[in-house]
């Protein structure tokens, strides 16, 4: 039986590649058919040789004449069908193999990239760490994304570059572009790479802090001219699964208007800023405001299944996306799957006590309610969070346009983030369990889709 499992593990590469979807078996057909073709034009040669060329008895055995007509056809097919294959795998992994990682089966790359290429359009709106871990997750499942990212980060490296050379924030586009890597390895952890300040006793501080991506998409938008240009680049550098965009190409600053003790109000400017200022936020806008939205984020979003906002910073990373006017629009137009990924903890300075139903509040007294008609919410609240963290309860947001489905969601290394894997599983099931959208009432507002 050993030496049986070990022919069939042999085996099992090269029947792969006839796997369904593959886009093989098509061009092997065409293969095997012009090498029958050729076979026949030789056939028919050999015949007009034989008549006028008589074949000396030496020749008896290399011609298999001891052999029946019929054994003899069916022995040179075989052996004729055999080389070919071999040589169909053998040119496919000569190809291939410059553009697969090593020690992985090239049949099994193309496979996974044949799947991948059939998975369902999603569209991700948000920034910060949020955003690229929901990425991380996708693009094991479908290179079809499409990540829109704010441009109102001010802050750190990003902010820095912003002021100093007036280009969009490319912080939050590097995290995406590394997350959706097709390998998250040398090339990436350089894209990830922070200058530290102490590396620089006796040299120009003026590096300190910056990661080497934001430095290289900046310059990507000097040589190129235009910020989606550098983008695209800086994404066929890392050849990553999907695109990233920006939410709109203007440059735009998140102003916040709080409340403090007494009900005063105060105005402040500056995504970074708003969030280190007393009070609890109570609206958030863009200055200038109706700023257009980047075209390309709005072909993906009325072409998209499946539509995602969050997980991240509802204030300062999810609502200036919707704040752009023309990407609500979008979003309400679209026919696609719509659902909002609630944070599995609070926030200091943005959602300090908040509910479930108050971060879906926040969104649509920014917006229009219903525009997220699901609610997807960590339903796993065990593990042990920051003294100054708190679980968001899941209070049940069902008014008839909205609903709340729950699964678990966290990570178990840090409960207060997702885990990429299980929100991506999650958010798939969402999509192809029909049972996920049967009406529920309000007495069972919850619905888990584990």
């Amino acid at each position: 039986m050993k030496p049986l499992r070990n022919f069939l593990t042999v085996l099992r590469s090269p029947l792969r590649w006839l796997v369904p979807g593959m886009g093989i078996k098509r061009w092997v057909g065409l293969l095997l058919f012009s090498g029958l073709t050729t076979g026949l034009g030789l056939a028919y040669l050999m015949i007009n040789l034989r008549i006028r060329v008589s074949v000396p008895p030496e020749l008896d055995l290399v011609m298999l004449r001891f052999l029946p007509l019929w054994a003899r056809a069916i022995l040179f097919s075989v052996v004729g069908v055999g080389l070919m294959l071999y040589a169909v795998m053998r040119i496919n992994q000569t190809l291939l193999e410059p553009f697969v990682r090593p020690g992985q089966d090239i049949s099994e790359a193309v496979s996974q990239y044949r799947q991948r290429g059939r998975g369902p359009k999603i569209v991700a709106l948000g920034g910060g760490t949020g955003l690229s871990m929901l990425l991380r997750g996708l693009k094991e499942h479908t290179s079809n994304i499409t990540a829109i990212v704010t441009v109102a980060d001010d802050g750190g490296s990003s902010g820095r570059l912003r002021r100093a050379l007036g280009v969009l924030p490319p912080g939050d586009f590097r995290n995406c572009i590394a997350a959706l890597s097709d390998d998250e390895a040398l090339t990436t952890q350089l894209f990830q790479y922070r200058f530290g300040t102490e590396h620089h006793a006796d040299a120009d501080q003026s590096l300190g802090g910056h990661s080497f991506g934001n430095l290289f998409i900046t310059a990507m938008a000097n040589i190129t001219g235009s910020f989606e240009r550098a983008l695209l680049e800086s994404s066929r550098v890392l050849n990553i699964r999907g695109q990233v965009l920006p939410s709109t190409l203007r440059d735009v600053t998140l102003v916040g208007e709080l409340v403090e003790e007494g009900d005063k109000v105060s105005r402040v400017e500056g995504e970074s800023q708003i969030t280190l200022a007393p009070g609890a936020i109570r609206r958030v806008s863009l200055l200038p405001e109706n700023v257009p939205a980047y075209p390309g984020a709005i072909r993906a979003l009325l072409d998209a299944d499946l539509i995602v906002l969050g997980p991240g910073s509802l204030y300062t990373s999810l609502l200036p996306n919707l704040l752009v006017a023309d990407l609500s629009a979008a979003i309400r137009a679209s026919r696609a799957v719509k659902v909002y990924v609630c944070n599995t903890a609070t926030q200091p300075g943005e959602t300090e006590n908040y509910s479930v139903l108050d971060h879906l509040t926040a969104i649509e007294r920014h917006t229009t309610p219903g525009l997220f008609p699901l609610v997807l919410a960590n339903s796993n609240q065990r593990g042990k969070l920051h003294p100054h963290l708190h679980w968001v309860s899941l209070d049940p947001p069902v008014n008839g346009q909205r609903r709340m489905l729950t699964a678990d969601l966290a990570n178990d290394a840090r409960p207060w983030r997702h885990d990429s894997t299980k929100l991506a599983q999650a958010l798939l099931n969402l999509l192809v369990n029909p049972q996920a959208f049967a009406p529920v009432s309000e007495n069972s507002f919850t619905h888990s889709i584990n």
